[in-house]
């Protein structure tokens, strides 16, 4: 073993998840975390892995891609995953938390560790660092950081804009209007569920039009994520974009009705003791006062009390194709590791993975090991593989995990989509097994 310490820098889901790893490696680990000395304009704790967009991790459907990575990742022991089920709110097949109980499971972990050290401090350069050294500053990263990073890597960074929905005050939810059910009843009523009319929903869609919007600088060279894309910008691509989005009603009758509304608002639950609901997919750039204003024009939620309005902010990720290397570490410095959205994943639960295999990577090399990644045909495999093949570097845009990205089936062996795709689970669970078994043990 070349070195017995590791630094990390950055205490949100990657970098906890990574550091905890090590430290269970049996890596003395010293983790840098600016807050709450320097705070970001999204976070509002000092805690690690605050989640300060949405607070679901997505699917836990074993039928679904992102409920393979959260198997993988179970196999690999993952802390995030641990925190989030112990802080599990009801949310369908999804899971959600409650957020504030997930951060202080989390940072109690960490803290409690008796080989991670605390750092609370700024990090503004890589030079700073000692090295082996993972980066997992997310989408917040410091300017004077980024600008370091910059350097090293030779070429300007991407960017992108998240935008956080809203919250609201469960008791001012209109109960004779809004209804609890999970779309098809597959999963529990959980959701909140609002509906509207044609005339109701052209009403709406105009007053989200011509409300007051605030545009940051460079908004306009400047893409959105597709899978957190801002109300008003799916408006922008057509009045219809939202109903076959987050307002789409399939699957959800109106029991007062019998019938499927024209739109949904759907409403999913942001803390354990269920007083807090965010609305589903309506990220907004919208003006706060703007906000109240017109979301208050859906159904069941007249007189909404709006615990949080919706925000944007920046993100910031690496053309990872490009400038780093298989195991995530920079092409130019192979002790330099990068971890979490900063590499060009998408989700929270996929920055936590990166987190988990950079852990895992790092271990291989600290242990001369052959360099192992996870088969291409798992879910964690693919994964990495959409954020370092040379081949996606010319266009290359964060991504979630989803069936796209694990390996195709040729129609002429399987045909059905629904037997494809549980083909597909079903070689991603087996890959990662005999992975697994392969790979170094934990200490």
């Amino acid at each position: 073993m070349k070195f017995s310490r590791i630094s990390v820098v950055g205490g949100g889901l990657a970098g906890s998840e990574c550091a905890y790893q090590l430290a269970q490696r049996g890596y003395e680990v010293d983790l840098y975390e600016m807050r709450p000395k320097t705070m970001t304009p999204a976070h509002k704790t000092s805690d690690c892995a605050e989640l300060v967009c949405s607070n679901s991790f997505g699917s836990l459907s074993e039928e679904s891609a992102p409920g393979q990575l959260k198997w993988e990742a179970e196999q690999m022991n993952s802390l995030i995953l641990q925190c989030a089920k112990e802080a599990h709110v009801p949310a369908g097949q999804a899971l959600g938390v409650d957020r504030e109980r997930f951060a202080q499971f989390v940072t109690e972990k960490l803290r409690q560790h008796p080989r991670i050290h605390f750092h609370e401090q700024v990090v503004r350069s890589l030079d700073e660092v000692p090295r082996p050294a993972v980066i997992a500053t997310g989408p917040l990263t410091d300017e004077s950081l980024a600008q370091s990073m910059q350097k090293n890597f030779g070429d300007e960074f991407l960017y992108f804009f998240d935008a956080i929905a809203p919250i609201i005050d469960a008791d001012s939810i209109n109960e004779e209007v809004a209804w609890k059910a999970d779309r098809y009843d597959k999963g529990t009523p959980d959701y909140w569920n609002c509906p509207l009319n044609k005339e109701e929903y052209e009403n709406f869609i105009t007053e989200i039009e011509q409300a007051r919007k605030i545009t940051p600088k460079h908004f306009e060279t400047t893409d959105f994520f597709e899978g957190c894309m801002p109300i008003e910008v799916m408006v922008e691509r057509g009045r219809e974009t939202p109903r076959f989005g987050p307002m789409k009603p399939v699957g959800l009758v109106n029991p007062r009705t019998g019938r499927e509304a024209h739109a949904i608002v759907q409403l999913r639950q942001d803390n354990r003791e269920a007083t807090a609901y965010n609305m589903v997919g309506f990220q907004t750039r919208m003006a706060y006062d703007e906000q109240a204003r017109v979301f208050r024009k859906i159904p069941g939620l007249e007189k909404a009390e709006f615990l949080k309005l919706g925000s944007i902010h920046r993100n910031l990720y690496i053309n990872s194709p490009r400038r780093l290397e298989k195991d995530l570490s920079s092409q130019k410095d192979p002790w330099l590791f990068f971890a979490g959205q900063i590499t060009g994943v998408e989700g929270y639960f996929e920055s936590t993975c990166t987190g988990l295999l950079v852990a895992e990577f790092l271990d291989q090399k600290l242990k001369d090991v052959p360099f192992a990644p996870p088969p291409r045909a798992s879910a964690m495999g693919s994964l990495l593989e959409a954020i370092t093949d040379p081949e996606r570097a010319k266009n290359f845009q964060p991504t979630n995990i989803n069936f796209g990205l694990l390996p195709n089936i040729d129609k002429r062996e399987i045909r059905a989509k629904k037997e494809k795709k549980l083909e597909q689970l079903r070689r991603a669970r087996q890959a990662h097994q005999s992975w697994k078994r392969l790979g170094p043990p934990a200490v």
